[in-house]
């Protein structure tokens, strides 16, 4: 291997640059490869001649087909490489190996909240959820007069006020796939563990109605409600509010934080602003720390389903059973359907800033992005925001859409996100605390406020996966146990709360 190029499998045909590539460079290393154009940092480097339609190959896999013929030495991107079918081996279950459980002794803990019902929070925050963007701006107001007022300031215990609104909630249809991914979308939240009280305020007239969002038996006095149009109109709804949320505070703050098992984590894996370094370190460096978590008892969640297209036989090989496996399958193929009825396809990704970065085409995306998902069995496959209820590694379907992945994943439970970027993502999703993890050095230096740690040394400094897992790991139980994140210290959070609109907007 010359330093200045990466090769990832001994079958590739293609090497990742590791800096940028100048015209007449000769690569001594890798057989005397003159380079036949400036090719930039993190992408693709023929090794051989490869003939038009004949397949391209980086991690052992195929990423795509010529679409000329290229040259040993040529850059491999957009301008000769495409997508093509191609049969894939789904081989259901054949890769899922047990997991090496540790030790009860062996298993970390983290400083959490444990609420009445037994679920664990990372954080301790009270919830102003809107049913319907038309009480988005009285949730919103409400927030602030709770802000300015320094009530907050008597009790140490919680962490804040969570303005939850949306652009959606009425307009639609009352029933099908659209209906049900908003209401188990506000229902998770709802029932979120790092919310200490929630107050849910709807309009009164819309579609989606507090009964269908509230327990008929439930009679918790942590969780209030009203409709505008009851209550008598925004400056009562907005007093109202207020003395429903001041009079929660003393029961919310109660509540102090104790040592539960890790296993009581349910970690978010996301992607976004992908970059050729992504599916090399930052992404497989988070799938070994989902490992390491998995192994004392905890959970690992994987999403973004039109981001797993191309790859997705690496996860039915994992899958506990056949029947997880055409899970996937099967969903993969409503996608497709999903994206021609609305006029799309499943390679409209990458982004300009993906293929900037070194990516081309959706197989190598996913292929970089599955990795997130570590090594262990897949346990099950979920719908958008549906409840997990399955320890392990397991798959969400959402979107590829970053902030709408993750609205889906902490409405599903998750307590935690890692966010891997190697463009420089920057939000963050209250009520759960988000990790960054920069994929190279050089953003990590460039968005230093932004990012938490830097997966760019695996490749510029040698820090092996193995190291940089058991990194991420430390950062994460500092976080959920109650350190703040960068994009915590940054306010981010309180305008990524995008349920997954499907249907016709009436």
């Amino acid at each position: 291997m010359d330093s200045s190029t990466l090769r990832l499998h001994h079958s590739d045909n293609v090497v990742v640059a590791l800096r940028p590539l100048e015209l007449g460079e000769v690569l001594v290393a890798e057989q005397k490869l003159a380079i036949r154009s400036s090719i930039p940092k993190g992408h693709k480097i023929a090794l051989s001649a490869i003939k038009s339609g004949q397949p391209i190959y980086k991690y052992n896999q195929i990423i795509g087909f010529a679409t000329i013929d290229i040259i040993a030495g040529d850059h491999v991107h957009v301008h000769n490489c495409g997508m093509g079918e191609f049969d894939k081996d789904y081989a259901f279950s054949s890769a899922a190996e047990p997991v090496t459980m540790l030790a009860a002794e062996q298993r970390r803990t983290f400083k959490g909240y444990r609420r009445p019902n037994g679920k664990a929070g990372t954080r301790n925050y009270i919830g102003l959820i809107a049913s319907v963007n038309c009480s988005a701006t009285v949730v919103r107001f409400i927030a602030e007069q709770i802000n300015q007022s320094g009530i907050l300031n008597d009790y140490s215990n919680i962490d804040g006020i969570v303005p939850i609104h949306h652009g959606t909630g009425c307009g639609m249809a009352n029933s099908g796939e659209g209906y049900d991914n908003l209401q188990r979308a506000i229902s998770g939240y709802i029932n979120h563990p790092n919310f200490g009280a929630i107050l849910l305020v709807g309009l009164g007239c819309e579609v989606m109605q507090l009964k269908h969002l509230l327990s008929e038996e439930d009679s918790n006095p942590l969780l209030q409600h009203m409709t505008i149009q009851q209550t008598g109109g925004t400056s009562k709804t907005i007093k109202a509010g207020v003395a429903a949320v001041t009079a929660m505070l003393k029961n919310a703050n109660a509540l102090q934080r104790e040592e539960i098992p890790i296993s009581e984590l349910t970690l978010a894996l996301q992607c976004g602003g992908s970059d050729g370094y992504s599916g090399i370190t930052a992404n497989p460096a988070l799938g070994r720390a989902a490992d390491l978590l998995i192994a004392s008892g905890g959970t690992a969640v994987l999403s973004e389903t039109p981001e797993i297209f191309g790859a997705e036989h690496l996860l039915t090989r994992r899958a506990v059973s056949e029947s997880v496996g055409q899970k996937v399958i099967d969903r993969i193929d409503w996608w497709r359907d999903y994206t021609h009825k609305n006029g799309g396809n499943m390679n409209n990704n990458p982004s300009p800033g993906n293929i900037a970065g070194g990516l081309t085409t959706i197989l190598e995306k996913s292929l970089g992005a599955v990795a997130k998902g570590g090594s262990t069995p897949l346990q099950d496959f979920y719908l958008y925001a549906e409840p997990i209820d399955k320890k392990g590694f397991v798959f969400m379907d959402s979107p590829g859409f970053d902030p709408c992945s993750v609205t889906g994943q902490v409405a599903s439970g998750a307590n935690i996100v890692c966010f891997t970027t190697g463009r420089g993502s920057a939000f963050g999703f209250k009520p759960v605390p988000s990790i960054k993890l920069a994929t190279n050095s050089e953003m990590y230096r460039h968005q230093k406020e932004d990012m938490d740690i830097n997966c760019g040394d695996i490749v510029d400094a040698n820090v092996t996966i193995d190291q940089k897992a058991l990194q991420i790991l430390d950062y994460i139980i500092a976080i959920a146990s109650g350190d703040q994140s960068k994009s915590e210290a940054l306010g981010y959070g309180d305008s990524e709360f995008v349920p997954w609109q499907i249907g016709a907007v009436m």
